[in-house]
């Protein structure tokens, strides 16, 4: 089990591009939801995909547990899915030390870019990078279950 900190953010300029490490294409979508958990699939790049189940604690900090499942099983459960599926890219991108996940998201998320920090530890916000934009981690709309189950945020329309 992963013991998190997390933290979101809108992005307010591209200047994270020039610090691109890596990008993933991600699809997921949510099996179940409820207060405090989420059960999700999500296939990355087409060829792998994963089941994770995540529950919240206290403040920024959350349970997740993560398992690899076999891509044909992720396909079919596709259509359990609850609300619509989720399309982005993921870009890693460092600054100080830290590894911050850029999601621009597709589909009828399309304008939405969200940066994520999942860190062991709290990272002082005079060490974050000035491309971030405001702090979303305690908007609910903006996790990734609402956004596949609820209306668009404004960032996105």
């Amino acid at each position: 089990m992963a013991k998190e900190i997390e933290r979101k953010f809108l992005v307010a300029d591209s200047a994270w591009r020039d610090f691109v490490e890596a990008e993933i294409s991600i699809r997921q979508f949510y099996l179940a939801t409820g207060p405090g958990r989420t059960v999700r699939i999500r296939i990355s790049n087409g060829v792998e995909a994963t089941l994770t189940l995540k529950f919240s604690g206290r403040g920024r900090g959350r349970d997740e547990f993560e398992y690899p499942i076999p891509l044909a099983e992720a396909e079919e459960m596709q259509a359990f899915a609850l609300g619509h599926v989720i399309e982005k890219t993921r870009h890693h991108v460092r600054h100080g030390g830290y590894l911050y996940e850029v999601d621009v998201f597709g589909g009828e998320l399309e304008g939405l870019v969200v940066a994520e920090l999942e860190t062991p530890d709290t990272v002082p916000d005079g060490r974050l990078p000035g491309w971030l934009g405001r702090d979303v981690t305690s908007e609910a709309r903006y996790y990734n279950a609402s956004l596949a189950l609820g209306e668009i945020p404004e960032a996105a329309a």
